[in-house]
């Protein structure tokens, strides 16, 4: 049965503030020398608004802690997704590549190192423990889905299912700060935000068939393909064009898309359900601004 979310406004005690975390984000994250020598994955933005506008249902006492919530939240992801966008080869590359991945492991524990020290600065002792209890449940999740890649005893859509979950452990820590009334609703959206930016990154990630090394695409390929596609794959002796073909072979970009147009429609779904105006615009507003992101990072064109 489809029933509507009938929600009592609480925005009339503060008005919520316009998001800005991304702003904030930037004297931590932008530095000539990384920006220079290495790309860093994008900053959760779609997950990080989301919390931003659930934090800002409450009591005042967490209105006034949501901006430092989320902007550390943002912080660690982006420590988190750093870390995991290196490369991981058996042979010294040398050069620019090992500049490239000694750049990404100091950015990594450098964004990692800001949410303590901005947390305890604000007496928010409480939450370090909070959060870094979850990025020790990631690291065990992580590792458990590295130890099913390495044994080949996953599918595709069991690699993508266990993506997602990664992706949302740091902002679920957030769940007992949420207005208990809310917490159904923010655990469904931050659920689809979650698939939807990891669909956005498996896009990228596709584009390179060394960094595409056990994403979906390479388990998807390997699902199907011939036993010649096999070995190349297993053995890393595929170039770009040869990738881009087996690729296009077995859809994989299409079925992403797909998957990316389902998870949107279901956000919409949800957000229709909403009685409260005030919610309901801020979360609109939030996914435009990441339907708008997607269109401009050429990632997928998604009609809201």
């Amino acid at each position: 049965m489809n029933k509507d979310i009938v929600i009592t406004s609480m925005a009339s005690e503060a008005e919520m503030k316009p998001y800005r975390i991304p702003q904030l984000a930037k004297p931590y994250t932008d530095y000539d020398m990384i920006q220079r020598h290495t790309e860093l994955p994008p900053f959760s933005d779609g997950r990080s608004h989301l919390l931003y506008i659930f934090l800002s249902y409450g009591n005042a006492g967490e209105d006034r802690s949501k901006e430092l919530y989320t902007l550390v939240t943002g912080l660690v992801q982006l420590a988190l997704d750093t870390h995991e966008s290196i490369e991981h080869v058996s042979e010294d590359p040398g050069g620019d590549v090992m500049r490239s991945r000694q750049l990404k492991v100091l950015a990594g524990d450098y964004f990692s190192s800001w949410f303590y020290h901005l947390l305890a600065k604000s007496g928010q002792i409480g939450m370090v423990g909070s959060l870094s209890s979850a990025i020790a449940d990631f690291n065990v999740m992580k590792a458990r889905l590295y130890s099913k890649m390495k044994e080949q005893l996953l599918s595709s859509e069991q690699y993508l299912r266990h993506s997602v979950q990664l992706n949302m452990r740091l902002f679920l820590s957030f769940t007992p700060h949420i207005e208990e009334s809310l917490t159904g609703l923010w655990e469904k959206l931050l659920a689809e935000f979650s698939h939807s930016e990891t669909i956005c990154a498996e896009l990228r990630r596709g584009n390179d068939p060394a960094a595409a090394r056990d994403g979906y695409c390479y388990w998807k390929i390997l699902e199907s393909a011939a036993e010649e596609e096999t070995i190349l794959l297993r053995e890393q002796q595929i170039d770009l064009k040869d990738w881009k073909k087996l690729k296009m072979k077995y859809k994989c970009d299409t079925l992403l898309t797909d998957k990316l147009h389902q998870s949107i429609q279901s956000i919409q779904g949800l957000l229709q359900g909403i009685k409260d105006e005030h919610l309901v615009s801020g979360l609109n507003t939030a996914l435009d601004r990441f339907l708008l992101q997607m269109k401009i990072s050429g990632q997928a064109a998604v009609e809201g």
